[in-house]
Formats: structure tokens, sequence, C-alpha cells
């Protein structure tokens, strides 16, 4: 198996896993009670936070979530509905994930309005169209990161920045496929959200970073927490897991990005010299992310032919497959033709030469099969 999917989803590091395992069995006390097993439990969560506050180089408040997709809708709708005595306008990118999109439009249909930032002709955000948008009524302004189908990065950092002139606007961020995979200051960023199955943590853990002086409402109510911002009594083995996850993925990180970058460079040279095959990626892609287009194959029909050689990639983001068309790949390169036969092969440092040299064979067999 030649698994190239790891934006949508990591393998749990085996010493993540043994970390849950042990916390599970070790602190078996509800972090809520007074008890002495309850105090434990506490201890490893409070040591938990502080360590993902120090690996961030935040100071933020740690809010536990599901994931990130959770996290997307708490901040969205959670930010209009604290903050609109003060306007209804929200500013994003058409180059979200379907966590942001969707509870957006249902933010729609509650009477606010959204509007979508201009892009480049790289994809990145147009930093002073962005400034020009701003309206007496702009509470929010939700930017990724890092887009999931294509790689792009985006200038979160000079937008914080220049956000900094609007003490009124909360800045949030999606930073599911920038944490762990590129340096980031996230530090002037309002509101952050991640998910720990990206960086080989376990399913059904995630968090939302929040500045000190921001507020919002809650989606889910009752129950004592870590926080008054998420209900629902916390999971110390969830919760020490993900702190392990995010200490591991930062060891050797410059090792980790540059071997990634390296076999990016060398799939896209050989890519690039196949007929009928375009790369979707420019110079601001973070090498993890590598979307092609294998022109006049339909991506479902192209991912399954390499399934069935034991070569799992995806087509457009895992939470939106299905759609038909990519609607990133078509606002960065405005050619439908590409839109409708684009692939994402995602990397990892994990994955090595060999499992590339035999994609690579596999994808010259595959779409020539196809294409009779």
């Amino acid at each position: 198996m030649i698994y190239l999917d790891y934006s949508a989803t990591t393998p749990v590091d085996k010493e993540v896993l043994d970390t849950f395992v042990k916390v599970s069995n070790d602190f078996i006390g509800n972090p809520n009670s007074l008890h002495k097993l309850g105090v434990e439990s506490k201890k490893i969560i409070d040591a938990s936070t502080e360590q993902i506050k120090k690996i961030l180089a935040i100071n933020h408040e740690v809010i536990y979530t599901s994931g990130a997709s959770e996290s997307n809708n708490t901040a969205l709708k959670g930010i209009a509905f604290r903050y609109k005595n003060r306007g209804n306008h929200i500013i994003t990118t058409n180059f979200e994930h379907s966590s942001i999109v969707a509870p957006l439009n249902y933010l729609q249909k509650q009477g606010f309005k959204v509007d979508f930032v201009p892009l480049t002709e790289d994809g990145l955000v147009d930093v002073n169209k962005l400034k020009k948008m701003i309206t007496s009524e702009t509470i929010l302004v939700s930017i990724g990161a890092v887009n999931s189908e294509i790689g792009i990065r985006q200038p979160i950092e000079e937008i914080a920045l220049m956000l900094k002139d609007f003490p009124n606007i909360i800045f949030h961020v999606d930073a599911t496929q920038a944490i762990g995979k590129i340096k980031i200051d996230l530090s002037n960023v309002d509101l952050i959200s991640m998910s720990a199955h990206k960086i080989y943590g376990i399913k059904g853990i995630g968090l939302l970073l929040k500045k000190s002086n921001v507020e919002f409402e809650p989606l889910i109510h009752g129950g004592k927490s870590t926080t008054k911002y998420r209900s629902g009594t916390p999971a110390p083995a969830l919760i020490a897991s993900l702190s392990k996850a995010l200490r591991l993925i930062y060891d050797e990180f410059d090792k980790k990005y540059n071997h990634v970058k390296e076999i990016n460079d060398y799939l896209v040279e050989k890519l690039s010299k196949i007929e009928g095959i375009v790369v979707n990626n420019n110079s601001y892609t973070i090498p993890h992310i590598l979307n092609i287009s294998v022109i006049g194959i339909k991506p479902e029909t192209f991912q399954h032919a390499l399934e069935e050689k034991g070569i799992y990639i995806s087509t457009q983001t895992a939470c939106s497959s299905g759609a038909g068309i990519s609607s990133s790949v078509l606002t960065f390169t405005k050619d439908e033709a590409r839109a409708t036969s684009s692939v994402r092969l995602s990397l990892s440092y994990l994955t090595t030469k060999i499992e590339i040299d035999e994609t690579i064979k596999a994808i010259i067999e595959c779409k020539e099969r196809l294409s009779l």
C-alpha cells in the first residue's frame, strides 16, 4: 500500500497512541471531580495545555473540541451572534474548507452579509483590497492559512498586522493544514482552529485557540469543562495525546519539511513531463500538497484506478468529495477542464522516493489505459 492522502488524515503515531492508552488506564477520574483521582486527571490536562501553548508559541486560551469542523463552526457562529450588535459583515475567501463555507451559508440565512476577498493571480489574498472591503459593519474576517486542495499558503502574518488597525474585527484562521507542516506566526490571530488527526494524532480531538479579549457564544451548553466556551466532560487521554502529537510533529521539524519538499520537487519534475497532466501548484503552495489535473479523466475514475494498484490519493478534500468540480482549482486556474479532472496527492515525512517512483509509474499506466 502507498498512502498519499495525508492531508485528509494521518496514521496515528505509535507514541501518541501509547500516551492515549496510558492516560486512559492510569488517570480514570473525572477532571471535574474534587477527589484525588479527579485532581490527578485535571493536572494531566493542565500540563498538556501549557505544553500546547509553548509549542505553538501563543498565549491564547485553549478550547478543546471534537476537531477542526467544530472549531470552525464555533468560531464563526459564536463570533457572529456575540457581536451582531456591532455589525453583520463577514469577509472570507473562495478557498475555504466546507466547514467554513457551510456555517457561513447558515449565517447568511440569519441575516449576515458575507463577502469574498479578491485573490491575486497566484491565489493569494490581496491584502490591500481586503482592507478596502472593511466597513463599519465588519465584525469577522476568516481566512484559512493553507488551502486544503491546492496547498496555497496565505499571508496570514501580514493580514493579522493589517487588522490590528481595526480592533473591533475578529480575525479567525483555520490553521488545520498549516500547523505541524510549516512555520507560521499565529500570535496576532484572534481565533485559531486545528485538528489532531492531521498531525498523526487521534481522531475526535481538536483545538480552538482564543485570545483573552475575544468572547463568543458557545455552541454547546451545559456540563462543566475546561472553559465556559465549550461544555462537556474533558477527555484527559485525548487531550494528552494531542499534546504529544504536537510535540512529536515539531521534533526535527526542518528535517521533515526538507524531506517533503525534496519528494515534492521530484514528483513535480516527473509529472510535468507527462502529456495531459497539468500541475495546479505554484511557488506559494506548501510541499505537502500536490494537486494535478489529468485532463479528460474524471477524478473519481482516476482515483479508483490507482486504488486498484494499492495507491491512495483523493479527489478534492475528503470533506467535500463528490461535488464533481473543484471550486478551489476553478478559483485558482479559471479553467473548468482542470477543475473537473483534478486530484490531490498529499505527502508526508513518511513518504519515500520508492513510493513516489511506483506512483509515477502507476499514474502513467492508469492514464494511458483510461485515455483509450
